[in-house]
């Protein structure tokens, strides 16, 4: 029994955009970012019950592990086999046509598989050129993305590609939340006597919908309208045409919605309201979300420039630069306090984030795909064909009607048997665990050398979401080191939490090293299959306890024998070269890189690949 669209408690911004979408679907899907637990799935799949009394529409799930063949289709490898007939066989998104299309934790989808599946939302069809085929159908759905941005981020490309997006939150309200629980108590006490009483309030929604839809192309969108929507857009400087085809077309929805057979000003802010926040991050260590303070003193702009046809809108409406909230303001004037005999103070702000060449874990592993080092996986480009099924990604079709053929021994059609069946060797790149492990202890302390640091690191940090690793930070200083960050996908968080970080102490190297072997073993515990690159950033001075350089060098032995790839970013400054972190980089078996080569036009191979 699927709990009741109307029995949903607050979410009004997310019910409404995803009624929105069902008049709709050109406007391109919604996506739905949110901790977990706040009824994300629960809305999906209670406006699929609404849709199935509005038209029979029906909920397709695509499961994440999902290859591109099950969701476009391919050769009807049976009949090819069997009958000898070149037929195509449709996949999920032919099964979408006309209903909804679920993708949960679209942001653990494969990028070119949502490229798939935006492609389609946009057209309605799906071409397939493939295997010797060529077919084409309808596939007109509903697309719903969910995700949780602790566990990562979709790029900017894919995020712009969806037409709406809304956050949820749970509701910091003790009334809401209390009502929260005895409508799911309620529900889980009875489940068909709860949805009974809802009945009626889902019926109303999914003849409103019916109405809307039918209403939907004979609304009328204003040429000032037109002109207010293209201001707006223009004055949130977003790239490209989309975002104001998407508010076009979502404010027309919006009208028949409300029953009007013309598009006015309120459509269009419910239209920005959803559609324009997620455009506007263009780097993951941007915030999210739109201003609405920013987004009113745009809507008059846009107003003014839709009553005047000749007026230049001002395209920044907000003459603040980004960062002007005071967030990266200096910690000069900011108390220091001892601990140990030492100063602990506040990391430098990083500096300017660079474009920086890429590390890759050297040898071919078999982890997710992604795009950093060399892997064997079902994304990968076909180089060979085995009878492994361990090894191979998909059946080779050409290699299982010539292993047919070399074993017939009379004329005729190849009649394929079981052991003839070979399967697709693939190699293309994968996504790894990186592990930043940054000193900041006193040595490293001078503000504008940890400046540089955060700059590098969060440059690296750049580099890891753009080729879909995880991340995890550890910070080392004073006596011990610290897990300041556990492993995640989403480079945002990581960012915010090495914006600003306690610095100063002595230098507990092998501690640092230590905490991120403890990470490589528990995420092997995890996921065996992805390969860690640990990147360790000092200066290679290891002071405090006992025989400090005897622990590092046995930390450092640790970490070898765990097979992990590293790489030493040296950041010593001094016109007096001790050479430690070179020292580190050979205990690691790994290159040294200095600081100042880290950016992309001077750095070279670091870590070269092993065939």
């Amino acid at each position: 029994m699927t709990y009741p669209f109307s029995a949903l408690v607050g979410h009004d911004r997310l019910r409404l955009a995803l009624l929105l979408c069902a008049v709709r679907p050109e406007i391109g899907g919604v996506l739905i970012r949110g901790e977990k637990g706040t009824a994300k799935s629960t809305a999906v799949r209670g406006l699929a019950e609404v849709l199935r009394a509005a038209d029979g529409a029906s909920l397709v799930e695509l499961p994440i592990g999902a290859t591109e063949d099950r969701v476009v289709g391919s050769l009807d490898l049976q009949k090819v086999l069997r009958d000898g007939e070149h037929a195509f066989s449709p996949g999920l998104l032919a099964r979408a046509n006309g209903g909804v299309l679920y993708v949960d934790e679209v942001n653990l989808l494969h990028d070119h598989l949502v490229d798939v599946l935006l492609d389609a939302a946009a057209m309605g069809r799906v071409h397939v050129e493939r295997d010797g085929v060529s077919h084409s159908y309808d596939a007109r759905f509903v697309l719903i993305g969910t995700m949780n941005p602790e566990e990562g981020e979709l790029r900017p490309q894919l995020l712009d590609r969806f037409g709406l997006t809304v956050d949820v939150h749970a509701s910091r309200d003790v009334e809401v939340r209390s009502e929260v629980i005895r409508q799911r108590m309620a529900f889980e006490v009875d489940p068909s006597g709860f949805a009974s009483r809802y009945r009626e309030e889902d019926g109303a929604l999914a003849r409103r919908v019916a109405a809307a839809r039918a209403a939907v192309g004979s609304v009328t969108l204003p040429d000032n309208e037109i002109r207010r929507i293209a201001a707006l857009c223009a004055a949130f400087d977003v790239d490209g045409m989309r975002a104001d085809l998407v508010v076009a077309r979502t404010a027309v929805a919006h009208a028949a919605w409300r029953g009007a057979d013309t598009v006015a000003e309120e459509d269009i802010r419910v239209a920005a309201e959803l559609a324009l926040p997620h455009r506007r991050r263009r780097d993951p260590f941007d915030d999210p979300g739109l201003d609405p303070g920013q987004l009113d003193e745009a809507m008059a702009h846009a107003g003014e420039s839709s009553d005047s046809p000749g007026s230049d809108p001002d395209p920044d409406p907000d003459p603040q630069p980004p960062g002007g909230d005071g967030s990266s303001a200096s910690s000069d004037g900011a108390s220091s306090q001892r601990t140990s005999g030492s100063a602990t103070r506040p990391s430098a702000p990083p500096s300017a984030v660079f474009r920086t060449r890429a590390l890759v874990v050297p040898g071919v592993g078999e982890g997710a795909p992604g795009r950093r080092s060399r892997a064997r996986n079902r994304t990968g480009t076909v180089v060979s064909s085995t009878s492994d099924v361990e090894i191979g990604h998909g059946v080779h079709v050409f290699a299982t009607l010539l292993a047919a053929a070399g074993r017939q021994t009379t004329a005729g059609r190849p009649r394929p048997e079981p052991a003839d069946v070979r399967r697709a060797v693939r190699e293309g790149r994968e996504g790894n665990l990186v592990i930043f492990v940054v000193d900041a202890s006193g040595s490293m302390a001078a503000r504008d050398r940890m400046s540089a640091v955060g700059g590098a690191t969060m440059s690296l940090l750049r580099d890891a979401y753009q080729r879909r690793d995880k991340v995890a930070v550890v910070t080392f200083r004073q006596d011990q080191a610290r897990l300041l960050l556990p492993p995640t996908s989403s480079v945002y968080i990581a960012g915010r939490r090495l914006a600003r970080f306690d610095t100063g102490g002595k230098t507990p190297l092998a501690q640092g090293l230590l905490a991120a072997r403890d990470v490589v073993v528990r995420e092997k515990a995890r996921d065996r299959a992805r390969r860690s690159l640990l990147v360790v950033l000092t200066d290679g001075r290891a002071t405090g306890g006992p025989d400090p350089l005897g622990r590092t060098r046995e930390a450092a032995a640790r970490l070898v024998a765990e097979g992990v790839a590293a790489v030493v970013v040296d950041c010593e400054t001094s016109h007096v070269r001790l050479g430690l972190a070179e020292q580190l980089a050979h205990q690691l078996g790994a290159p040294a890189v200095r600081l100042a080569h880290l950016r992309a036009d001077s750095l070279t191979d670091v870590v070269r690949t092993a065939a």
